[in-house]
Order: structure tokens, then C-alpha cells, then sequence
């Protein structure tokens, strides 16, 4: 601390909160921080290496398939926003090195080559993460996209422009794989889905996946399913013209890279700072790096606590990157915040086939120790007699004897996805589904039947966990 006080004297009165990452926890952070601390008081300086600063990365599927229409409406404030509340904020400028010993990094600027160091009383470390691209031949070549940024869906539209077919792969099949799915759907193109996993929507049980390979099945999706990419091939152009497995090729125009993305920790990992088993940043309930007083982490570089395993996750969400930010703020700015964890919901659609998730599935709750029991109910979002009831299937996991709520998971049409949040409230309680059989949720034919669908499976729970007690 007397190092901060001694920083902070040699610029006058002013501390210096160094930003890293100018997207959804870090500009938060820097946002909170001046609201709470004027500019007499905190000087805020934000590194972005992008062109881009608070943007939604999770709309970029929906630009992509045409719901959104410009790219433009996907950014949430500006560069020149965020300059306007008095912070420095540095565009296309890369951080490559964080000194912790001397309280400074070391950035230098993307398109000048300009180096330069700025200390710091306070840090914020929101370097996000990074696609995972494998490591194959053809992997490189035009045509194959990842999809994180502004800049790599303005590129995946430019590609499908100028593609000479309407053969569109899209290598794995978690929430980017389904949604680019639709996308690519949309955009009149032929597509095939190549998951190394038995069922698509890994973060579902492998039951509940199977109801959405039938459903993109069904909507003209070609599935490959325990499938490994070996490599891409390209065309005497150098483009990408097919994706290969172990033994059948799947000829493509475009490739779009749906892995999944892992922390981008180079910087932490460098500086020593604390990684947890999943790569990412380990924080306290108040985001501070662990041991270390002037540091902060949040976004999708960090690991979270699962509030219902216990254990240390890694769930990259913007809902949470937001949350970290506002934390973050809060702390560095003087006040008292903390984030307690998660629960692990999400939500996804591909068409008109909504896939929602929270808390612990089968295979979750076998690597923690937790004995449980499973029900899987169908039934519909509205009055059966209602017009546009659709039908939806929920499956629930309660710990055996407590009957604690331990997940849940849904599929279905219109309607079905949002009802987890039910179940959401209900784990972060600590609520046993026998407790969820008296909630109080609203009722009418257009929006439910008498039962909800949610309690359906908590009044099923219930008895399931009675009979195996008695």
C-alpha cells in the first residue's frame, strides 16, 4: 500500500486505475470506478487492442443470420462515449506486459509500433478469451472464421459474399456451433454440423442433446456426430473447399470455427499471477487478483465458483463479465461490492428450437461425489387447449435424500427457454424441489398450463426422492 500512496504523490493527489481489455468487464469497470471517483480524483487509462469497445460478441450469430441489421447496433457505448466521461481510453493499443513488482505495463500501439510504460496505483485485467482454433493443417486458410469479435463477423460476411457455393461447415456444435448454424440457415446456405461429441449441446446431458440433433435434423441441418476434423482442404486458390474427419470428407465454401474459446491468461500467466485449473485468473468474492491488493480480473478471462459443485469454473458469459465489471468498479472506486458465483445458466435457440441449462448435469454431479436422482417430464408452454401450445421437455437432477435442487435442463418451442430462470432462483436459494412445488408463479392459459412445466418435474422430483428415502 505505501508503494500505491508513493505513485499516487508523484502525480499529486490523483490515483491511476489502469484498464486492460476495453469490452464488457473492463469498460464497466473503468465506467463504475468514474461514477463513484471523479476525474480530480481517479485518472482512468483503458488499453484496447480491437477496434471495437463494449460490444455484444453473443449478437454476432444474429448479425451474421440478418435478425440484427448493421453491425453498429451490436456496440453498447463508444470509444468517444467513453472518452467523454473522462477516461483515456487507448484504441488498437496492445498490452504485452504487466510489471507487478514496479506497478506498470508495457503497450505498444498496433498500427504505429509505438511502445511506451504506464504505471498504475490499480489494475483491471479483462483480457476476455480467445476462440480455440485447432491445430491442423489448412486451419489458417481464407475461408475458415472464428467468431469472437466485430472485426471476425465482419470478416465471416465478406467470406460469404464472395463464396462460389452455398456449402456452409460449422466444426463443433456447443452454443456458437448451433447458433452459427441458424445463422448460416438463414443465409440460404446448405449446412453441415461436425461435433466430436455423441450428441450436439455438450452442455446438456446426452439425452437431452439427442432432442436437438432431432430437432436440426429436422430443419435441414446435416449432423456428424462423433466425428473428429483432421484437417481443412483448400482448392488450387488456397480456400478452404472441405472439412476432413478420420474417414469422409464434407465439402464446404465457408468454414466457421464453433470449438469454443479458453482464457486469454498470457499476460497473468507471465506475471506470475494465480491460474486456476481451467487457465483462467483465480479472484476473491471481490474480484481481487488472489494476493495481490491493487489487482483486479473479471470477463472471460477469470474462473468463477459454482455455487452448487462448490468447485471453480469456467463459464465465459457476458451476463457475468458485465456483473464482474460493475464489481470491479465498485472496489477500485473506493466502495464495497462482491460477486458470489454462479449457477450456470444459459440459454440458446437454434430456430424456432429454444435450449436452456442450469446448475449440475449427470456427469457434473458423479465428478463431485453427489448421489442424485433424475426425472424427465413433457408438457406444454401453454393450456393444452390453447392455441400455439407448443410441447417442451424438462429434466431435473435432485441430490438423493435432501432432495436438493441440483439442475435442470429444458428444450422446447416458444416459451420454454426462459422458464430455467425459475429454476435458477430456485439452486441459488438452496432450494429442495419439494420446496419448488409451492412457488408461486403466475398463471393463464396463454403463458402456462396450471402446473408449470418446472414444477411438473419438481412435483416428480419430489416423489422420486421420497420413494428411495423410505
Amino acid at each position: 500500500m505505501d508503494m500505491d500512496m508513493n505513485r499516487a504523490r508523484d502525480r499529486g493527489s490523483r490515483e491511476r486505475l489502469v484498464v486492460i481489455g476495453g469490452d464488457a468487464a473492463g469498460m464497466s469497470a473503468a465506467s463504475q470506478a468514474r461514477r463513484l471517483r471523479g476525474p480530480d480524483e481517479l485518472e482512468i487509462v483503458a488499453f484496447e487492442r480491437g477496434h471495437f469497445t463494449s460490444f455484444s460478441a453473443c449478437g454476432i450469430p444474429y448479425w451474421v443470420g440478418g435478425d440484427v441489421a448493421e453491425r453498429d447496433e451490436l456496440i453498447a457505448r463508444t470509444p468517444g462515449e467513453h472518452r467523454a466521461r473522462d477516461i483515456d481510453l487507448r484504441m488498437r493499443t496492445e498490452v504485452t506486459e504487466i510489471d507487478v513488482a514496479a506497478g506498470r505495463v508495457h503497450a505498444r500501439d498496433v498500427d504505429s509500433g509505438a511502445e511506451s510504460w504506464t504505471s498504475y496505483d490499480k489494475l483491471v485485467i479483462a483480457t476476455g478469451a480467445r476462440p480455440i482454433r485447432p491445430d491442423m493443417p489448412g486451419a489458417e486458410a481464407p475461408g475458415v472464421h472464428g467468431v469472437q469479435t466485430l472485426d471476425d463477423g465482419e470478416a465471416l460476411l465478406a467470406s460469404l459474399a464472395r463464396a462460389r457455393g452455398r456449402r456452409a461447415v460449422v466444426v463443433g456444435a456447443g452454443y456458437i456451433g448451433v447458433e452459427m448454424a441458424e445463422a448460416l440457415i438463414k443465409r440460404g446456405y446448405e449446412v453441415t454440423v461436425v461435433n466430436r461429441g455423441k450428441e450436439p449441446m455438450s452442455m446438456l446431458d446426452p439425452d437431452m442433446g439427442r432432442l436437438v440433433h432431432r430437432a436440426m435434423t429436422g430443419l435441414g441441418i446435416t449432423m456428424v456426430d462423433g466425428a473428429e476434423v483432421t484437417k481443412m482442404l483448400t482448392g488450387d486458390d488456397g480456400r478452404v473447399r472441405a472439412v476432413a474427419t478420420g474417414d469422409a470428407e464434407y465439402p464446404a465454401d465457408v468454414v466457421v470455427l464453433g470449438i469454443g474459446v479458453e482464457p486469454e491468461t498470457a499476460l497473468a500467466r507471465a506475471a506470475g499471477l494465480p491460474l486456476g485449473p481451467h487457465g483462467g485468473l483465480l479472484t476473491d468474492r471481490a474480484m481481487r487478483v488472489r494476493g495481490h491488493e491493487n489487482i483486479w480480473a473479471g470477463g472471460d478471462c477469470v474462473e468463477v465458483l459454482d455455487l452448487v459443485s462448490g468447485l471453480y469454473r469456467y463459464v465465459p458469459l457476458g451476463t457475468h463479465a458485465n456483473k464482474h465489471g460493475q464489481v470491479i468498479g465498485t472496489n477500485a472506486g473506493g466502495g464495497y461490492a462482491t460477486f458470489p458465483g454462479v449457477v450456470g445458466t444459459a440459454v440458446s435457440k437454434v430456430c424456432d428450437l429454444e435450449i436452456a441449462r442450469t446448475g449440475l448435469r449427470e456427469k457434473d454431479a458423479h465428478r463431485v461425489g453427489l448421489r442424485y436422482e433424475t426425472v424427465t417430464v413433457e408438457s406444454t408452454s401453454r393450456a393444452g387447449y390453447y392455441p400455439g401450445a407448443s410441447p417442451m421437455t424438462v429434466k431435473m437432477l435432485a441430490e438423493h435424500r435432501t432432495g436438493r435442487l441440483l439442475g435442470v435442463q429444458i428444450v422446447g418451442r416458444e416459451g420454454a427457454a426462459k422458464r430455467v430462470d425459475v429454476a435458477a432462483v430456485a439452486l441459488t436459494a438452496g432450494m429442495t424441489v419439494e420446496q419448488m412445488t409451492s412457488l408461486d408463479l403466475g398463471y393463464a392459459p396463454p403463458f402456462s398450463p396450471v402446473w408449470d412445466p418446472v414444477l411438473v418435474a419438481a412435483r416428480k422430483a419430489t416423489a422420486k426422492v421420497r420413494a428411495t428415502t423410505t
